[in-house]
């Protein structure tokens, strides 16, 4: 080969340079000039369920219907089509195809008009990004934004942006959203009829979009492309051939997009206002099971004045949460629709009394045979009622917690502690609660808190997790392709023990609170659920799990009206058992909730529940932790030495030169003997010590119970002290009289099971009870007059 001519060499040099020229304009046009600013349009807004499939799909801001696009998510065979026919060389040219431009211009020249485009993937894209005239001076900007958006992204970034904005008519625009306005799915696995529709829509997409009107072009322009692909061969098809597929019928018309589980939806996108994909736990098929549980009962609870309710589903082994119930009618513009009930405070009533029970299980403070009073307490101010405003003396801690007592569980939270009992509620997701010290009380055992229905369904899961607490979860991470909820560790928050020993009780049928009109034997046994009231009838409540599942149902008025039929155990129990029993499966009736290893059978006093002593002729069996068994003896059964001629008790120093004989006698606390005694009713007492045989023991000392450590005691302005007078209380041995001395002033004689009345003035003031030995207990009260209030 000879050498380069100078007249060839300066040609070559001359389109060496322009050529570098053009490509300096290009990167200029490309770093220089900026971007289409509708490349950075927010999308639409997607909430998903658990399988992948859209719950909830949001206009995107410029309203349009516009999903975005992972290009990995799309039908492979959807992109090779698109590829084959709209830009066979889409992977190598530069934005714009030199041999398409050189084929369009012979055909349109031969046929003396435009009958062939030369347009490229990405070319289409610059169109659908910014819209121009057709005309050759749009063209050629279109070939250069083309350039630029090669310079700029990867083919992949290019076609995953055009498969976001191909319009599909009207305001429809991308794939996804066309897959599922079509035909109801996502764009992931599609058919070859729905394929080759996705194809024909975009060439012309006002005159082709579903709709009666365009059913006959659209079919045809499906049909030609079926057609095409069959006949390139430039991939698998199916063994249906294109003239059969051509015989299926195309879309008639757009489907709405989806807006289920609104709440829950407008929640997620409020907590992450700039993600446009929320990937969720929530499970289609009980997310609209229990969506339909509430809309069923609607009309019910409206007729009885409550228009709000929400309700909670979890798997417990996973704290996968898998429905959410916000409200009723998310569209409505009355009674607050809109408000996300799962995720506002309200008074839980009786729901956190099974974590009381459960803690005093584990620390070793009773167990569910344990005795437990149930009679007027005083508290300072504050007097806790049971919600039948009657009272029951004696109770077992099981039945104070199935018969939804409320005096019992003031008493046990009293002996828990209030802040380590609402700390221990804090650990395990309740973040509703006040965090001062001191800012709640003994009400918080019964409803004098406020707490999430969502958080509600943490605790009970927990519950019957066998005490095991991991968070419960909303959110899922796609590529880990787990909703489980494994990767997050928890901690044991309760024994396995004691929350066996809480749900045991918490499944006990025959209680005031099981649904109406429903049979024992046709609710599977492993449904154990607690339902509570508020103050003033202003929430209803019930929560319970099965053997997978953790359900709450929260009822109620947002604008706090009360309604008398706002109880948990009429209006949310009978929703509650509708939730549990639609997801509980045949076998899951054979499920029997067995004792775990830390429970063993210790022996306790057949009457109280407690430890037996010799005095306990009657003995039985209890489960109870092995770490915690409570060492209290029985305080109820005493044994006497009786003096046969007197029938006094007598002391081992007093024995001599007496006839007596061993007795055992039922001993109860003064403060039930006090109780009824104001009703007029007695019990039997052991008899006295002789005289001669009294001593000081631990066994009659005084304990001053009211006024209580601490109280202050407030006087109301212009009303009679005579009138405000002060119970004083104490326990004590029976039958041993009680004298009562004010700041030293002698006030009166009472037995343990009487009270004595003092008329208090402003002042600190020393009070004693002493017993006929010389025992005694004091406290000082401080009394204050209330300036606050003033007489009318």
């Amino acid at each position: 080969m000879g050498s380069l001519s100078p007249v060839t060499f300066r040609r070559l040099l001359k389109a060496c340079l322009g050529v570098a020229a053009l490509g300096a304009t290009a990167l200029g046009i490309a770093y220089v000039i900026p971007l289409p600013g509708r490349l950075t349009a927010g999308p639409s807004r997607v909430v998903y369920f658990r399988d992948g499939s859209p719950a909830y799909v949001t206009l995107s801001q410029d309203e349009k219907w516009r999903i975005p696009v992972v290009l990995g998510e799309v039908d492979s065979r959807y992109v090779g089509a698109l590829i084959e026919i709209e830009d066979k060389r889409f992977w190598w040219h530069p934005g714009f195809d030199p041999f398409a431009i050189v084929r369009a211009a012979a055909q349109n020249f031969s046929a003396g008009d435009v009958v062939s485009g030369a347009s490229t993937l990405t070319m289409q894209l610059a169109r659908m990004l910014e819209s121009r005239p057709r005309t050759l001076g749009s063209k050629l900007i279109e070939v250069l934004r083309a350039v630029q958006l090669e310079l700029c992204f990867s083919k992949q970034e290019i076609l995953q942006a055009y498969l976001t904005f191909v319009p599909y008519g009207r305001n429809i625009e991308g794939i996804e959203a066309a897959s599922i306005a079509y035909f109801g799915h996502r764009a992931d696995a599609l058919s070859a009829t729905e394929i080759a529709t996705l194809l024909a829509v975009p060439q012309d997409p006002n005159a082709r979009y579903p709709t009666p009107r365009h059913e006959k072009v659209l079919c045809s322009a499906r049909n030609a492309i079926l057609s095409r692909i069959e006949e390139s061969g430039a991939w698998a098809w199916p063994s249906t051939p294109a003239a059969r597929l051509a015989l299926q019928a195309v879309p008639e018309g757009l489907r709405p997009f989806p807006r289920e589980a609104p709440h829950a939806a407008q929640w997620l996108l409020g907590q992450d206002p700039f993600a446009s994909r929320i990937y969720t736990t929530l499970d289609p098929v009980i997310q609209r099971f229990a969506t339909g549980v509430f809309q069923r009962a609607r009309p019910t609870l409206a007729s009885r004045g409550i228009f709000n309710g929400s309700g909670v589903i979890a798997n417990h082994a996973t704290g996968a949460v898998a429905a959410l119930v916000g409200n009723f009618g998310f569209l409505e513009d009355k009674h607050g629709a809109q408000i996300i009930g799962f995720d506002v405070p309200r008074s839980p009533g009786s729901l956190l009394k099974p974590f009381f029970y459960a803690a005093a299980i584990d620390r070793g403070v009773a167990l569910p045979e344990t005795l437990v009073t149930d009679i007027p307490v005083r508290y300072g101010s504050y007097e806790p009622e049971n919600y039948d405003e009657d009272f029951h003396g004696l109770v077992r801690l099981e039945e104070a917690l199935s018969w939804s007592l409320n005096v019992p569980f003031v008493n046990l939270l009293r002996q828990l502690g209030v802040e380590p009992m609402l700390g221990l509620f804090q650990t395990l997701g309740v973040q509703s609660l006040r965090t001062e010290p001191g800012y709640y009380g003994l009400s918080a055992a019964i409803g004098g808190v406020e707490i999430t229905p969502l958080e509600i369904a943490g605790l009970y899961a927990t519950l019957a997790h066998e005490g095991y607490y991991h968070p419960l979860l909303v959110l899922r991470d796609p590529a880990e392709n787990t909703s489980d909820g494994s990767e997050h560790r928890g901690f044991s928050a309760f024994s396995e023990g004691a929350a066996y020993l809480t749900r045991k009780t918490l499944s006990l049928r025959d209680r005031s609170d099981f649904p109406g009109k429903r049979e024992f034997s046709a609710t599977p046994p492993s449904i154990h659920w607690k339902t509570g009231t508020s103050f003033g009838h202003r929430d209803a409540w019930a929560a319970g799990s099965g053997p997978a599942y953790t359900a709450v149902v929260w009822l109620g008025n947002f604008d706090n009206a009360p309604s008398n039929e706002l109880v948990g155990a009429d209006a949310a129990g009978p929703i509650l058992f509708d939730l549990l029993e639609g997801l509980v499966s045949a076998e899951d009736f054979n499920y029997r909730d067995l004792a775990p290893p830390d429970l063993e059978m210790i022996e306790v006093c057949a009457y109280s529940g407690q430890i037996p002593t010799e005095a306990c002729l009657h003995t039985t069996h209890a489960l109870a932790r092995t770490v915690s068994v409570p060492t209290r003896p029985c305080q109820f059964h005493v044994r006497r030495e009786i003096d046969l001629d007197t029938g006094l008790a007598l002391g081992p120093l007093c024995l001599d030169g007496c006839r007596h004989a061993p007795e055992i006698f039922l001993r109860w606390p003064t403060g039930v003997r006090r109780w009824l005694k104001d009703q007029y009713r007695t019990l039997p007492e052991p008899p006295s010590f002789a005289a001669e045989c009294r001593k000081p023991s631990s066994e009659g000392r005084p304990a001053i119970v009211s006024p209580p450590p601490g109280h202050v005691i407030f006087l109301l302005r212009g009303r009679p002290v005579t009138e405000q007078e002060i119970p004083l209380e104490a326990e004590g041995a029976a039958g041993v009289q009680l004298s009562w001395f004010v700041d030293g002033k002698f006030l009166g004689h009472a037995l343990p099971d009487e009270r004595l009345w003092w008329a208090p003035t402003p002042g600190k003031h020393l009070i004693l009870a002493q017993n006929e030995m010389g025992e005694s207990d004091s406290q000082w009260v401080e009394v204050r007059e209330d300036l606050s209030i003033t007489r009318k």
